[in-house]
């Protein structure tokens, strides 16, 4: 017979994250923290906000230590700097043209995009991504909760990569 034990020892990474989460402004601190939560949780080392954000440390919990969080105004211009400095900018969104997550093959060195709860990412927010990437859903309704995409999509990133 088996003994479980509750917890284990954290895995290590080989190497750190290449993956770095985008937020557009963020109607609710409470999805925000728990973006930050499961980003932590996933190895990323580093959250880009824009707006008004504020994490909630009792949601966010050892994820509002580990991670660095930069707050900037607004997400072209910090969308422009990652693009110099290398990364691949996928936006996490329903479009005309994305992808389906379950067949998409991230590069190593991403910026997650993830857009506002009601209004998504918008149109000139989009046009400057590489890629587009969404998560099929079978019911109602259209879309799943943006922290709960975030959540799902990192896991997908950290599958294809699971030593960093």
């Amino acid at each position: 017979m088996f003994e479980h034990q509750r917890h284990k020892p954290l895995r290590q990474l080989a190497q750190p994250r290449e993956l770095l989460v985008v937020c557009a402004p963020m109607r609710s601190n409470v999805n925000l923290s728990r973006i930050a939560r499961a980003a932590s949780c996933c190895g990323v080392e580093r959250i880009l906000c824009t707006g008004t954000a504020k994490l909630d440390r009792r949601i966010a919990r050892d994820g509002a230590d580990t991670l660095q969080i930069e707050t900037h105004r607004t997400l072209p211009p910090v969308l422009g700097e990652l693009r110099v400095q290398g990364y691949r900018l996928v936006g996490l969104e329903q479009t005309t043209d994305s992808s389906d997550l379950h067949a998409y093959r991230f590069q190593r060195k991403t910026a997650l995009v993830i857009g506002n709860e009601r209004t998504g990412l918008k149109p000139e927010v989009l046009k400057l991504l590489d890629e587009v990437v969404e998560i099929p859903v079978w019911g109602m309704p259209y879309s799943y909760n943006a922290a709960t995409a975030t959540a799902m999509t990192l896991y997908e990133y950290c599958r294809q990569y699971p030593d960093g």
